[in-house]
């Protein structure tokens, strides 16, 4: 078992598991968590990556599903036993249940290779900061969210923009809440279908599209800004924060 690497001279706190097989990949994922003064530690099989995610309990786990020895869904499922770790898979594989397997598996996002080191690392960070924030309301009710001209006060049950409460149905607030709660986590048809309507039968699919269509418009018309609700086109929906770029 080996140490995280870190940059010399640089204290990393967040420490980020590279779950790889192709040793080119891996150099180049290593090389710019290294460059970023992240520290790190890789692993080629889904059985290293299952001992070292318990060993050593990283900040973020980068995936590649297609390991030698395990399928990426089963080392999600097993992390999650114990972990709500950030989990991003990187994948050659590009097809939509691929996706939705992973994120219904208990990742928290999905990119595809090839990728850019840019887009890499700007979910790297939104993982990050999600993972912060659970870490430091662990354990407390928040009672608020805040998301650039957006603020939801979960025990008042209301939702305001640039201070004017908007006028939700109580279908809307439940996504609002939901997405919001999950920000920066893609959330895939079937999570959020079982999460607001308790049931994630196809056939409410199209409500759910008619409902998400109508809560964004009501937060573009309140403040155009107020763009923070994104489709992953067959797979889900994904709350960013607002003034990041989108991923």
């Amino acid at each position: 078992m080996s140490p995280y690497h870190e940059q010399q001279g640089v204290i990393a706190p967040e420490r980020i598991l590279v779950v790889e097989d192709d040793k080119g990949i891996r150099a180049l994922v290593t090389a710019t968590l290294e460059s970023r003064g992240m520290a790190y530690l890789a692993a080629a099989t889904g059985r290293e990556a299952i001992a070292e995610a318990s060993r050593a309990g990283p900040d973020v786990i980068l995936l590649d599903p297609g390991l030698p020895d395990m399928d990426g869904t089963d080392i999600i499922r097993t992390v999650r036993q114990w972990s709500m770790v950030p989990i991003i898979v990187l994948s050659a594989r590009s097809e939509d249940d691929d996706k939705v397997a992973a994120l219904d598996a208990g990742a928290d996002d999905y990119l595809t290779k090839p990728f850019s080191v840019d887009e890499l690392l700007a979910r790297l960070r939104a993982a990050l900061r999600r993972g912060r924030y659970e870490r430091g309301n662990l354990g407390r009710d928040i009672d608020f969210f805040e998301n650039g001209p957006l603020r939801i006060d979960f025990s008042a049950g209301s939702a305001r923009v640039n201070g004017q409460e908007i006028h939700l149905a109580p279908t809307e607030y439940r996504l609002l809440c939901l997405l919001a709660r999950n920000a920066g986590k893609v959330l895939t048809h079937t999570t959020i279908l079982q999460a607001v309507w308790g049931s994630s039968l196809p056939q409410n699919l199209p409500s759910l599209r008619v409902f998400m269509a109508t809560l964004r418009k009501k937060l573009e018309a309140a403040a155009p800004q107020c763009n923070c609700i994104h489709t992953h086109v067959g797979v889900g929906y994904r709350m960013t924060r607002l003034g990041e770029p989108e991923s």
